[in-house]
This record gives C-alpha cells, sequence and structure tokens, in this order.
C-alpha cells in the first residue's frame, strides 16, 4: 500500500510492538531488542508495512529521548550530580578523547583526508543514549556503581555534542557546501558572532534553570489545586516541549536541556506525579523510536556492500 491512513500506520506499529516485545522478553533478549526486531519485520525488508513514512515517524519519535532525560533527571538530585563530576570529567572524557583520536589514526591509515577522518572519530566516539539507559533501566543497573559509571559517560557525550557540532563547519571549509540543502533549520544564534552565541547559550541555561527553581514549581503548585490530573499531565508536557523548542533554537541538544530541567526538579515536592504523568509517554515513544529507526534502515545496501560496512561498524 502506497498510501497508508495514520490509522493504519498505528495498528502496525502497535501490533508489532505488542508482539515482538513479549517474545523478546521471554527470550531474554530485553524490549529494545524486541522493538528493533518490531522495526525489522514491518520495514521494507521483510513485509513492507511501513515504507519513506517510517523516517517523518523517526523525526517525532526523537521526543521520546528527551522524556527519558527528563524523567533520568527528575531522579537525580543536584548533589549526586555533582558527586559524579569525577566521573563524568573523568570516564567519559577519557572515553570520548581515546575512541575519538584511535578512530581517527586508524581512518588516517586507511587513506582518508584528515578533515573527514576526525570528523570520523568525533562521530564514532559518541553512542546511543536512548538503547543504553533503556537497557540498564530495564535489568535494574541505574543505582549500581558500573550503572552510574555508563551514565556519567554517556552525559559527557551528549554534552560533548555540542563543541563538535561547533567543530564540523570547520572541518567542512573547503568542501562542497551543496549537501546543506534546503533542510537547514535556522536558529536564533545564527549569524551572531561568536560571544553573542556563547551568551545567548549561557543564558538559555540559566534561564532553564532559574525557570525550574522560581517559575515552573508555583505553577505546579497552582495546577495542582484544580485537581485535574489530566491538566498537571498537560502542564508537565508543556514544560518538556518548551525546553525542547529553547535548546533547538540556540543550537542546543534538546535531551540535555530536558535532562538539566530534569535535575533542577528533582527536589520539588511534584517530581514523583512528574515522574509518574511522563512515564507512559516516554514509554511509547522510546519504542516508536526504536522501531522507527530499524524500519528507515537500507537493508538492500547493507547486503550489497556487507564486508564494507561491518568493517566500519566494528
Amino acid at each position: 500500500m502506497d498510501q497508508q491512513s495514520f490509522f493504519f500506520q498505528a495498528m502496525v506499529y502497535l501490533a508489532a510492538a505488542v508482539i515482538m516485545v513479549p517474545v523478546a522478553k521471554r527470550m531474554g533478549l530485553g524490549s529494545v531488542l524486541g522493538y528493533l526486531l518490531a522495526g525489522i519485520l514491518i520495514g521494507p525488508a521483510v513485509f513492507g508495512f511501513i515504507g519513506k513514512e517510517g523516517e517523518d515517524i523517526l523525526h517525532f519519535a526523537e521526543f521520546g529521548v528527551v522524556m527519558m532525560l527528563f524523567v533520568i533527571g527528575l531522579e537525580l538530585e543536584p548533589e549526586l550530580l555533582w558527586r559524579l563530576r569525577k566521573s563524568i570529567l573523568g570516564l567519559g572524557g577519557l572515553q570520548v578523547i581515546i575512541t575519538g583520536a584511535g578512530v581517527t589514526l586508524i581512518a588516517i591509515a586507511l587513506g582518508l583526508p584528515w578533515r573527514q577522518a576526525v570528523a570520523l572519530g568525533m562521530i564514532l566516539s559518541l553512542s546511543s543514549t536512548a538503547i543504553v539507559l533503556q537497557s540498564l533501566n530495564e535489568k535494574g543497573l541505574m543505582k549500581t556503581a558500573a550503572g552510574q559509571s555508563s551514565f556519567s559517560v554517556l552525559l559527557f557525550q551528549d554534552i560533548a555534542v555540542i563543541p563538535m557540532l561547533a567543530l564540523f563547519p570547520l572541518l567542512a571549509s573547503g568542501q562542497p557546501q551543496a549537501i546543506a540543502g534546503e533542510h537547514h533549520t535556522k536558529t536564533l544564534v545564527e549569524g551572531l558572532p561568536r560571544w553573542a552565541q556563547t551568551l545567548v547559550v549561557l543564558g538559555s541555561v540559566a534561564l532553564i534553570i532559574l525557570a525550574g527553581r522560581f517559575l515552573v514549581r508555583p505553577l505546579f503548585r497552582v495546577v495542582a489545586r484544580t485537581r485535574l490530573r489530566e491538566v498537571f499531565t498537560a502542564t508537565a508536557l508543556f514544560l518538556v516541549v518548551s525546553i525542547a523548542v529553547l535548546m533547538t533554537q540556540v543550537g542546543l541538544s534538546p535531551a540535555l536541556g530536558a535532562f538539566l530541567a530534569g535535575v533542577v526538579l528533582a527536589d520539588s515536592e511534584y517530581r514523583h506525579e512528574l515522574e509518574s504523568d511522563i512515564d507512559p509517554f516516554k514509554g511509547l515513544l522510546l519504542g516508536l523510536f526504536f522501531i522507527a529507526v530499524v524500519a528507515s534502515i537500507d537493508f538492500h545496501l547493507v547486503m550489497s556492500q556487507p564486508l564494507v560496512i561491518s568493517g566500519l561498524g566494528l
């Protein structure tokens, strides 16, 4: 079917999740692999229920990652985050630097120009926060020493994305600019001097912290007096969406901003209500994200060059 209705697509995604996730859990594989297997089955490689429209759904489903970081931030008090600072900077910094440098040297040895090798090294030094944290949460490892160390590395990776994005245009200097295309998203800091961009970014972070301390908490108290659960849920979603929009407009990661807001609200009296309201949306969108990621993979390309792609992946 080329023209699939919205309800048909929703039915396909939900049916795939309902069938494959319990099967994967029964086999001891975890829900993440269940979602990934579901994406393979409904994608163009197998049954073909989902085609090009899977890429559009993927952009929407990425919001599940933002919600996940917000919920994780709610579980981390600022004091605990401060105690993890050595792990974040030490383990996280070493992982990104060593992995990035190693991949860069290997790429140069294989004949890639140094600009492309550096860009490849930075990209491959990162990992999927969504998949790792979901797996840690499922297995109850987030509170363990290994889980905290893994989280520290992932958090540093999310922070490291900011300077990496700033370096990519410099690495692309002298290269063809046609790849920018028509899908470039204009931000508030575009065209500003570097010092002004830095001030806007720092101001946005400060705004999230101050708003969380002095505006959001009184707002939730007012909403709580209405005793309407749906209004409280709508307010929580509005908070996360607003932060995501602000971070996108200043060129930062929406997930990082949501995490920061969660940390600020970690000692709020409405922390548990926020977590319980956001968690169902987070779970559904994360599952949709995993399914859409795999459904959008071009497996024909993978099968046509298995050795090259396997080598790059390793």
